[in-house]
């Protein structure tokens, strides 16, 4: 019989960031070689949106494929015609918040946008506040941040107070007053959790 260790408990009281939860739909991009994908079937055909040398893209939705024809409000048409741009994401999945027009809330913007959320691989080289209000330059120029509205000590009082913030402030991705929560990542168990101000156990209507 093959001895299975207990994992380690990770430590509630370590480092953790909070981002903006932003209401879109869940998109990503993967960027892969071309070893194996043009095989004779025909996935790559039907699906890849994009060849740069020995690299290919795609898009996915949080559950199938996207292609054109078959897509999720345009993210695959999106990906198509910024191929160029994204190849410069490299290789690996790259998960997101595809935002905008008549997706969800809307954020009363007139097109769509791509947020990334790996926030320790895109936000490089600056400050919580400068992440607040600037569009990072080093990502591709078609792509976008997820806000990151706090890094420290993960405890319930600084969600807490995180949450007002965000309540009192508004969208950070536009003026927009109806944010639809935060996005904690703790960082010793590598876990993301969420917290919204609707259909949440713990209410804000009086924040």
């Amino acid at each position: 019989m093959e001895f299975q260790k207990f994992e380690s408990i990770p430590r509630l009281s370590k480092d953790c960031t909070i981002t903006e939860k932003l209401d879109g739909t869940h998109a990503q991009i993967i960027v892969t070689t071309m070893e194996g994908c043009f095989d004779g079937s025909d996935f790559a055909q039907s699906y890849a949106l994009g060849v740069k040398d020995n690299l290919v893209i795609f898009a996915g939705s949080r559950n199938r494929w996207l292609k054109i024809g078959n897509d999720n409000f345009g993210f695959a048409d999106w990906v198509k015609n910024n191929s160029e741009e994204l190849f410069d994401l490299g290789e690996g999945r790259h998960y997101g918040e595809w935002v905008g027009f008549r997706v969800q809330r809307g954020y009363g913007l007139k097109e769509r946008r791509f947020y990334l959320f790996d926030t320790s691989k895109w936000n490089e080289g600056g400050t919580p506040e400068e992440f607040l209000t600037e569009k990072q330059s080093w990502c591709p120029p078609c792509c976008y941040v997820v806000p990151v509205l706090f890094e420290g000590v993960f405890t319930t009082e600084n969600i807490e107070s995180t949450l007002k913030t965000l309540k009192e402030h508004g969208s950070y991705i536009v003026p927009f007053l109806n944010p639809e929560g935060v996005v904690i990542y703790h960082k010793a168990a590598g876990s993301y959790f969420k917290k919204t101000f609707e259909n949440d156990i713990h209410k804000y209507e009086k924040m």
